[in-house]
C-alpha cells in the first residue's frame, strides 16, 4: 500500500455503494486512489507517509522480536471485534509473548473482487483504531486483489516487530518441574463468540470475543516478576494444545486442576450445546504464564490488578514427566489426559 500518490482523479471513492474491482489491485490510478483515500487516511503516521515501498524507522538497542500472522476469520465481523482489530491484536500479542514491547506493524491485504468498499472501510477503520489504542503504528503494507470467488472477502496478514527489555528471557523451553501455571482469564470466549455468530445461536447473555492487545498486561507482569519463564497466548487449539506445545518444548509434564480453570457459564453451556471442549477453543485476549513457585503469588496479584487480568487464576503445576503428558485432575477426583487437538474443532476462528 506504499508509494507516492498524486491526486490525478476526479471522483472520490464511493464508500457507501462502491465495490473492489480488479483495477484496485493493478498498480495504476485506481490502486493509488484506494491507497490514499482508504489506507493512508486511516493508518496515518510519519513512517507510512514517507511513501516508499518500505518503512524506515529507528530501532532501539536490545534483542529484537518479529512475528507474522495470517487472519482468515469467518465471519469477518463478530461480537467484540472483526478481522481488522483481530489482525492487530493477534500480532501484537505474538510479539508481547516474548516479553517484548511491540514497536511497529506491517499489513498485507488480499481482497476479493466485488468486496464492498463500505465493509473494507469498516475493517480498515477498526484496524487503525486498534493500532492507535495499542500504540503500535502500521508503517508499511501491501494490497492485492484476486478474482471474484477466489478470496472469500478479505484476508489480512500482519507482521510485527518489538524489542525485549534487558534481563528478560522468556522461552517455551524454560518451564521447570514445580513451576506454577497461570492464565489471565476465562477460556474459550473468542472461539464460542465466532461459532455462535456463525451458527446464529442466541443466548441469554451475549458471548463476546476477548480479542485485545496484551502488551500492557505483560509489561505489568514483568515489572512485578522479571523472571517469568514462559508466556504464550492460547489461540488456535486453545489452552490444551498450547500447554502441550510448551510441555514438549520444555520436556516436562503438567498437572491441571479442572475446577480452577475459569470458563464463563454461558461459554460452558454453548460448548455443551455445540459438542465442544472449552479447553480446545481459541482465545484472542488471554495468556498463559509459567513462573517459579515462589513467584506465583506475586505474579497472580500483578495480573489481577490489571483490567485484562482481573479473572486470572492459577490452574496447575509443571511436573516431571519424560513423556511430556498434560493431565488434569477432574472435579470428580480422577485424572484424564489433556491431549493435543485432533482434527479441526472450530474452523476459521482467527
Amino acid at each position: 500500500m506504499s508509494g507516492t500518490v498524486k491526486k490525478a482523479y476526479v471522483r472520490p471513492l464511493d464508500f457507501k455503494h462502491g465495490q473492489i474491482d480488479m483495477g484496485h489491485g493493478a498498480g495504476g490510478r485506481a490502486s493509488a486512489q484506494l491507497i490514499e483515500e482508504l489506507f493512508l487516511a486511516a493508518f496515518d503516521n510519519e513512517y507510512l507517509n514517507q511513501g516508499n515501498d518500505q518503512a524506515a524507522f529507528p530501532a532501539p538497542a536490545g534483542r529484537m522480536v518479529m512475528a507474522t500472522d495470517g487472519h482468515v476469520v469467518s465471519p469477518l465481523f463478530f461480537p467484540g471485534g472483526d478481522i481488522g482489530s483481530l489482525s492487530v491484536h493477534g500480532t501484537v500479542n505474538d510479539v508481547a509473548m516474548a516479553g517484548a514491547r511491540p514497536l511497529y506493524l506491517s499489513a498485507s491485504f488480499i481482497i476479493e473482487e466485488g468486496f464492498a468498499l463500505a465493509q473494507l472501510k469498516r475493517i480498515v477503520d477498526s484496524m487503525a483504531a486498534a493500532a492507535r489504542a495499542a500504540g503500535v503504528p502500521i508503517v508499511t503494507g501491501d494490497t492485492k486483489v484476486v478474482e471474484r470467488g477466489k478470496g472469500d472477502g478479505v484476508f489480512i496478514t500482519t507482521t510485527g516487530i518489538g524489542v525485549v527489555p534487558p534481563g528478560v528471557r522468556i522461552d517455551g523451553a524454560a518451564a521447570r518441574p514445580g513451576d506454577a501455571i497461570l492464565v489471565s482469564g476465562t477460556m474459550g470466549d473468542h472461539g464460542v463468540a465466532i461459532m455462535s455468530c456463525r451458527e446464529s445461536l442466541a443466548f441469554e447473555t451475549e458471548i463476546v470475543s476477548d480479542s485485545a492487545a496484551l502488551h500492557g498486561l505483560v509489561a505489568q507482569m514483568l515489572a512485578a516478576v522479571p523472571g517469568v519463564r514462559v508466556l504464550r497466548d492460547p489461540t488456535r487449539g486453545g489452552l490444551a494444545t498450547t500447554l502441550n506445545e510448551i510441555a514438549r518444548q520444555s520436556s516436562v509434564g503438567m498437572l491441571l486442576d479442572e475446577a480452577a480453570i475459569p470458563v464463563r457459564p454461558q461459554v460452558d453451556a454453548a460448548c455443551e450445546l455445540l459438542g465442544l471442549d472449552p479447553l480446545y477453543v481459541a482465545n484472542e485476549g488471554k495468556l498463559i504464564a509459567i513462573c517459579a513457585e515462589e513467584d506465583a503469588a506475586a505474579l497472580l496479584a500483578a495480573m489481577r490488578s490489571h483490567p485484562q487480568g482481573a479473572d486470572a487464576a492459577r490452574i496447575g503445576t509443571v511436573v516431571e514427566d519424560a513423556h511430556g503428558f498434560v493431565q488434569m485432575q477432574t472435579r470428580f477426583g480422577g485424572r484424564r489426559m489433556v491431549d493435543w487437538l485432533s482434527g479441526e474443532q472450530l474452523p476459521r476462528i482467527c
